[in-house]
């Protein structure tokens, strides 16, 4: 907010509201932004500190342990915020007009877009409006996207406005998630659907065939305490 007590264009992002893409402010954010993700994209795989300098310099914050195959495309970038152990495989895809919260020891798979913005479902409001002085513009809003920890998302999901996916989910390929997502889910579809809660059941104990001649360190939840599941 202005000296004056004037609602900025970021505050009209956080408070959900219409707010004018075009701003001169905006504008040069997203700017930095996309030649951040330009230098990221030019770098080789083995380049570790120079990719992880960028990326502290593209994002809002980022935890401990990181890897994010690239090429990556951030809108923002500074109104993203990831926490450890954090790995995107190819083409993360983040439009952060709003903020995306992502939590610790996530995976994504290949081409997951995550969205934050609306726009007016009416062609002549999209084309423009006025503002508060009368001037014409085109506006849009957004709404934040919420994941939580220890969640997997597959290949070439969208993550849609407003969304929040709770702990421990897995969602899977293709989905494009329009609605939450409660923790310790399986869902997947389009539009994404809870198939079904996690349990000790999809342990890999369960699967020898596939375990082999490995073991599991600890299960991801508890048949009760994490997964919702009764005596």
């Amino acid at each position: 907010m202005t000296e004056s007590g004037i609602l900025t264009e970021e505050d009209k992002i956080r408070a959900g509201i219409l707010f004018s893409p075009g701003d001169p402010q905006l504008r040069q954010l997203k700017l930095h932004a996309h030649h951040l993700n330009q230098d990221y994209n030019q770098t080789y795989e083995e380049e570790t500190e120079k990719r992880n300098a960028i990326i502290k310099q593209l994002v809002g914050q980022i935890g401990e342990r990181f890897f994010l195959q690239g090429p990556i495309f951030f809108h923002y970038g500074i109104h993203t915020i990831i926490g450890d152990d954090f790995f995107a495989n190819f083409h993360l895809t983040i439009q952060d007009d709003g903020e995306v919260r992502i939590g610790d020891r996530c995976n994504f798979g290949p081409n997951v877009t995550i969205v934050t913005p609306l726009h007016p479902m009416l062609p002549d409001e999209r084309r423009e409006m006025l503002d508060s002085s009368g001037e014409k513009k085109r506006f849009c809003y957004a709404r934040p996207v919420r994941i939580g920890s220890d969640c997997w998302l597959g290949a070439n999901v969208v993550i849609c406005p407003g969304v929040t996916i709770g702990d421990g989910c897995v969602i899977g390929a293709g989905s494009v998630v329009t609605r939450d997502v409660p923790p310790f889910s399986f869902a997947a579809g389009n539009p994404c659907r809870v198939i079904r809660q996690l349990s000790e059941k999809d342990s890999l104990i369960h699967k020898p065939e596939i375990l082999a001649d490995n073991g599991v360190i600890e299960k991801l939840c508890s048949e009760r305490n994490r997964c919702g599941e009764s005596d």
